[in-house]
């Protein structure tokens, strides 16, 4: 076969640094063929190598008594929940095909995290996304948008199963380059869990799902620069996923999985066969030689480089032995999907690539895959030179508004604050008729089948935290993920994560990642909560500049006992409602102050860990004792809105509220706090939560009651009917045209 001449160009355009090609040349020894040059180019990307970040990445907490599995070792997280069950679980980002392609972008981000779930031997039962944009009033941002929707309704709902719950923010900072988070959950019984190894000498490599095609060639290289017209002349073709031939795949794959025929499997994702094969012989000390020319192919003429580096959905790579790759066949052959053993398992350490006999690639997986010999750098750091001006910004002498009706009803009617129901009405979130708590309230729970066990699920970040305070925004995250679950009924016990940042090389950006991981590491030590794995996203930029810091915290709940599962919104008229944690003192980073005075400044709300984790302890005695209606945390918007929030189900309802020693009204009912929750319970059970409150020294304080007079009123500050605090919300946000 012909080989191009390797020049600097070429290595150029392969995102390779020159000392990187050199390391390449040490490696080898010689000069590599034009396929090895791609496989380098895509196994050393950020997107697939996290060379910029695993560093730091291990320094994050990955024990824990539930998981059975850490952090990397696999396809997704692994969670003991009881009955000889165990939870997968991963949160991934699809932002850069998503830009360009929203629709195929995040339906594609959707098939790509179901495949990881489902690889391991899990049947997925939930997903989840968390979305970015920038102002929702410009069209482009409302086009992708609605495209991006569209995408992860069409892929969710065609494979069948529930999205439960999620998170949308609009800042202008993500206008040209929004993101798009897509996580999936599965069930799966411990003794039928599949690992991604491969193993056992002679054994066959299959491949099995969808041919391959051209699309998505370098997506993993292209996923790892800024966004800009440069980056985007080397795009091919955005890849395109079926959800129909998905399920397909799922129950194929299940199916093997199941009957004990799989040694190891691994899904074709980023950087497709390169990165299946190259992790499957790493992981398993061994190596694996195959031929691209009995690749199932779609488009004729595929050379080498293209079959290795496509991105073609709804793919896996499977290790049989060569006894049960008849049986193997047999069920892909019965779902009508393709079947071809392109390789063996060797005893000699080499990713071994042919085509026709001929060998075209020959490289050590060891200097490829995520934690072996691939390169590894620490970056430079630097506070940025707002991070001390608008952490100290002078907020004292700001004019407050008087007509506080009007001021919750604007607050209610904001993007960030306003109804979703306009995106998630878009999901079937009750398909499999497992949901016990729907989108709309602090955290989605799902029932475990066959158990009494559920478990609870929420994703969170606040951008604007984490920009003026990395370390104190991601704790911040951390906290109101785990919040939402336990408010909801869930004993928060793992997480996964989205680390979506600007540029690595930059090093502001570089120290604002540092603070986020080092935020998240503290946090997660603190609540007893370690990181199963996740997605690192770098180089999230546009020529108007870098994004928000965006870590987005995925936390899994455990429900013992799936009756307590519990919302955000008030039940009966003569509930005690109660304050958990203090009230705000500051509008400082709130939603507030950037609305009504275009500020972005202030300090972060934090509280001390050990004081979150008291409250989450407590939180779980009045699970368990039965003794709330109701539960939600106070985040975005501050009390008044978690206030107005907690009357939505049933707008027959109101509540009236009398607030001691009210400093300024509106940082009282607007400003945010971290580790607040407004709680409502009977009059007989109150006297037992100001009990169990100071057993784990959490201040709690009675705010009000609930009345039948369809009325929010609070201290002669707020008076307005519910059903117009919900016109507002549920009006709010301006999407109409889905």
């Amino acid at each position: 076969m012909s080989q191009p001449h390797i020049s600097a160009e070429v290595i150029a355009e392969h995102g390779l640094l020159p000392e990187e090609y050199e390391y390449i040349l040490e490696i080898m020894g010689r000069e590599p063929t034009i396929v090895e040059l791609g496989i380098f180019s895509v196994m050393w990307s950020e997107h697939a190598s996290y060379k910029n970040s695993v560093r730091l990445l291990k320094t994050l907490p990955k024990e824990g008594s539930h998981l059975l599995a850490k952090a990397g070792e696999e396809n997704a997280g692994v969670v003991d929940i009881g009955n000889g069950l165990a939870v997968c679980f991963k949160i991934e980002s699809h932002n850069h095909p998503s830009a360009v392609e929203p629709y195929h972008g995040a339906a594609t981000g959707v098939g790509g995290i179901l495949r990881d779930i489902f690889t391991m031997g899990a049947r997925p039962i939930a997903a989840l996304n968390s979305l970015r944009f920038g102002n929702p009033d410009k069209d482009q941002v409302r086009y992708l948008l609605r495209e991006a929707v569209h995408g992860i309704a069409d892929y969710g709902n065609g494979f069948g199963v529930p999205t439960v719950g999620g998170e949308i923010y609009f800042e202008d900072t993500y206008e040209g380059n929004p993101l798009v988070n897509a996580m999936a959950v599965g069930i799966v019984e411990h003794g039928q869990i599949a690992r991604s190894a491969a193993s056992g000498v002679g054994n066959l490599v299959v491949y099995v799902g969808a041919k391959t095609g051209r699309d998505g060639i370098h997506g993993t290289t292209f996923a790892s620069m800024d966004i800009s017209e440069e980056s985007a002349q080397m795009r091919t073709p955005v890849q395109v996923g079926d959800p129909y031939y998905e399920k397909l795949l799922m129950e194929a794959t299940l199916e093997i999985i199941h009957a004990g025929l799989v040694v190891g499997i691994q899904d074709m994702g980023a950087a497709g066969l390169t990165c299946s094969s190259s992790e499957m012989a790493g992981k398993g000390e061994v190596g694996i030689e195959m031929d691209t020319a009995l690749i199932p192919q779609r488009d004729k003429g595929m050379t080498p480089y293209e079959i290795m580096l496509s991105e073609s959905q709804e793919r896996m790579l499977v290790i049989v032995k060569p006894l049960d790759y008849d049986e193997v066949k047999a069920v892909f052959d019965k779902w009508g999907l393709e079947a071809a053993a392109v390789g063996k398992v060797t005893d000699d350490k080499l990713l071994r690539i042919k085509h026709a006999g001929e060998t075209v690639a020959e490289i050590p997986p060891e200097y490829l895959v995520l934690g072996g010999k691939a390169p590894v750098y620490t970056r430079e750091t630097k506070e940025p030179e707002y991070y001390q001006r608008l952490k100290n910004t002078d907020l004292s002498q700001l004019q407050y508004a008087r007509d506080l009706n009007q001021e919750l009803l604007a607050m209610l009617a904001h993007p960030n604050l306003a109804s979703r129901r306009k995106v998630y009405r878009q999901y079937d979130h009750m398909v499999q008729v497992s949901t016990l708590v729907e989108p709309g309230s602090d955290a989605g729970v799902i029932r475990i089948k066959g158990t009494d066990t559920a478990i609870a699920l929420s994703t969170d970040c606040n951008g604007r935290y984490c920009y003026l305070d990395p370390y104190l925004g991601t704790i911040a995250a951390v906290a109101e993920s785990a919040l939402n679950v336990a408010c909801s009924g869930g004993k928060p016990v793992a997480i996964s994560n989205c680390l979506n940042f600007g540029n690595p090389y930059k090093p502001e950006v570089y120290w604002g990642f540092s603070e986020a991981i080092r935020g998240m590491a503290d946090t997660c030590r603190a609540l007893e909560t370690p990181v199963t794995g996740g997605n690192v996203s770098l180089s999230n930029e546009s020529p108007q500049g870098a994004i928000y810091p965006t870590p987005v915290i995925a936390m899994l709940g455990i429900l013992e006992d799936a009756s307590r599962a519990q919302t955000q919104f008030f039940k009966q008229p003569s509930d005690q409602i109660l304050l958990l944690g203090g009230i705000s003192q500051s509008l400082g980073a709130s939603q507030y102050l950037q609305f009504r005075h275009d500020l972005v400044a202030g300090a972060v709300p934090s509280l001390p860990l050990k004081q979150i984790k008291s409250l989450i302890d407590l939180l779980m005695a009045l699970h368990e004792k039965k003794l709330l209606k109701s539960a939600h945390d106070v985040s975005d918007g501050g009390l008044a809105v978690a206030l107005s929030e907690s009357l939505f189900e049933d707008r027959s309802l109101g509540a009236t509220i009398n607030l001691a020693s009210i400093q300024e009204p509106v940082i009282t009912l607007f400003g945010e706090v971290l580790g607040s929750v407004v709680i409502s319970v009977s009059e007989a059970a109150k006297e037992q939560v100001y009990a169990l409150a100071a057993q784990h020294a959490i201040p709690v304080s009675h705010l009000g009651e609930v009345t039948d007079n369809g009325r929010l009123k609070i201290s002669g500050m707020i008076d307005l009917p519910t059903s117009e605090l919900y016109q507002a919300w549920d009006e709010g946000l301006q999407i109409d045209d889905f």
